[in-house]
């Protein structure tokens, strides 16, 4: 097979045009990359077995993948699960390439508004219960096409500030930010960028114009400009808004920076779960080269070249870490590269890179339309402007919201008619928990800070049941790499089972404790140090449930560790 590969940075698209070809990527497949590439068919295969969305077998010409997420399982994943089992006769997980449909639990898929939600063949199918499933099964079983009967996914906007103060949700007209370039120079956009405060609204709220700056002062060329668009962390669909209701927004902001670093070409990584969102994205990509936002001399500017293209992911979490989604670019395992390698000095192709998330390339683009001064007159002294938020969970009115920081998380649950607030995760499963004692802490980057996303929980779920479905999340994600996410996450998650089987100690929670410094302290990058923020957190917050899933012993005293009796334990947890 002829795939006409020239470098390995086409790879991940070169695979994507096997499986969508044959269903799955073959043996020959592999033989072809390694022949084109000059490298090993083991090193194919490598690249190929880290991606959940790659297949080395077929599994019919329908594919589900039924998400599994924390907001799905309250909101009745199982029963959806067993709807799908019933109605197709298959068995999730088990393969059978003689059958119409292969089913695959997997990772949330940026819908946690509109739970549970699954994707067929890449076509977004939300609100499920078994009454739709049996539809969805006996249409596609009839013959009818997958895009023809998936959802339209509606944005859910529920914003909370007025014209004169939002940032996000307001009226959109392409072109305007860019044409503002006319009149500035890459010295003076920087300061502009600089001088609002915008920050990496991915969670880092690393300052963006510093960023660009220190791109543009290195000399080696070419430059690129990066837009992360692997919105992964649970519970977070704000990027998924911002490129479905307004995608050239975000490409204004790609251009803007790359005027500002003196970059030609842009990339979008966008995560395989987005793929529906593809085609809207590319149609605003031609009509920015037709209206000359994009192309060569932009907007009448001489010598500003810049132009931008899609890398679709193939489905790993870590790929959110930029280190790792440039690896992925350049047709690698999505491995994060050590902590003293930054992008702006090393990154795509070794060369100068910045890296941004959709929405902070979005609030680049609304500075340059409106100015700093406006951007200024919201939020905080020390954390100006406006914020978009993901919220879901136990509440009446999930979606998108537009929040001035410094508001409070009381006013928040207020707004979305949370139902009965108890257990409170911030910026998804990598943040933090809090609880209602804690709802008038305000939303800022020097208080409580939140990367995009909120999931309210209510007195009737259980804390286990949630931090559970987290260790899994984080166990199954982890690249491995490094012995202490890889090792750690496997421990975390057996503890908590022992936990919920009753059989815990007070030493385990301790334990629990030590393998989350120890991962904070040396893992390789964010998944490992942040996977047990949550967890530890919600053991101090919540002590007295913790406290009742400890074992006592026939006195009612909770038991002191004891080395044979844990043995014992574990061998009585293991049968």
């Amino acid at each position: 097979m002829n795939l006409n590969l020239h470098n390995r940075t086409e790879l991940l698209d070169a695979l994507w045009q096997c499986q969508h070809q044959h269903g799955y990527i073959r043996d020959e497949d592999i033989e072809a990359c390694s022949r084109a590439l000059d490298i090993s068919k083991i090193e194919v295969e490598g690249v190929v077995t880290f991606y959940h969305f790659f297949h080395r077998q077929p599994h019919g010409p329908y594919t589900v993948y039924l998400n599994n997420s924390i907001v799905s399982e309250c909101k009745g994943f199982q029963r959806v699960k067993q709807a799908f089992e019933r109605e197709t006769g298959e068995t999730f997980g088990i393969v059978d390439p003689h059958r119409q449909f292969g089913l695959f639990e997997t990772a949330c898929i940026g819908l946690s508004d509109q739970e549970p939600a699954a994707l067929i063949n890449f076509h977004p199918f939300t609100n499920l219960n078994g009454l739709k499933v049996r539809e969805i099964v006996a249409r596609l079983s009839q013959g009818a096409a997958v895009e023809s009967i998936c959802d339209e996914v509606p944005h859910n906007v529920r914003s909370t500030l007025d014209r004169d103060k939002a940032v996000f949700i307001r009226d959109y007209e392409a072109g305007v930010a860019i044409n503002k370039l006319k009149e500035r120079d890459p010295e003076s956009v920087i300061a502009e960028i600089k001088r609002s405060q915008l920050g990496g609204m991915g969670g880092a709220f690393f300052p963006t114009g510093l960023k660009w700056e220190f791109c543009r002062q290195e000399s080696a060329e070419p430059k690129y400009i990066v837009c992360n668009a692997d919105e992964g962390e649970p519970g977070t669909f704000k990027d998924r808004f911002l490129m479905n209701a307004m995608p050239g927004l975000m490409l204004e902001g790609m251009v803007i920076a790359g005027y500002a670093v003196g970059a030609c070409q842009g990339f979008i990584y966008l995560r395989a779960e987005y793929f529906w969102l593809k085609h809207r994205i590319e149609q605003a990509i031609n009509e920015f080269r037709e209206a000359n936002l994009l192309g060569r001399n932009i907007a009448g500017i001489g010598g500003f070249d810049f132009d931008i293209r899609i890398q679709l992911g193939a489905g790993a979490y870590i790929c959110g870490q930029e280190t790792a989604l440039l690896n992925s670019m350049e047709g690698k395992r999505g491995e994060a590269r050590p902590k003293n390698v930054y992008p702006t000095t090393t990154g795509f192709l070794n060369l100068p890179t910045v890296v941004n998330n959709v929405e902070t390339l979005c609030g680049a683009a609304r500075v340059m339309e409106l100015g700093a001064d406006f951007f200024l007159q919201t939020g905080t002294e020390s954390s100006p402007g406006t914020k978009l938020l993901s919220i879901s969970g136990d509440c009446r009115l999930p979606g998108i919201y537009e929040i001035e920081w410094g508001i409070s998380v009381r006013e928040i649950l207020q707004m979305c008619r949370a139902e009965d607030p108890y257990f409170i995760q911030v910026s998804g499963p990598s943040g933090q928990c809090i609880s209602m004692q804690e709802a008038d802490r305000q939303i800022s980057r020097d208080e409580l800070r939140c990367g995009g996303s909120l999931m309210i929980f209510n007195r009737s779920r259980e804390i286990l049941d949630i931090l559970r479905n987290f260790a899994s999340f984080f166990r199954n994600e982890s690249c491995g790499i490094c012995t202490p996410c890889r090792a750690g996450n496997f421990i975390v998650q057996h503890k908590l089972e022992k936990i919920g089987s009753g059989m815990a100690r007070p030493v385990d929670f301790e334990d629990l404790r030590n393998w989350g410094k120890i991962m904070k302290l040396t893992s390789r990058c964010g998944l490992g140090t942040s996977a047990t923020n949550s967890l530890i957190a919600a053991i101090d917050k919540f002590p007295e449930y913790f406290q009742s899933h400890a074992r006592l012993d026939e006195h009612g005293i909770r038991s002191s560790f004891n080395l044979d009796e844990a043995v014992q334990d574990y061998e009585e947890y293991r049968t």
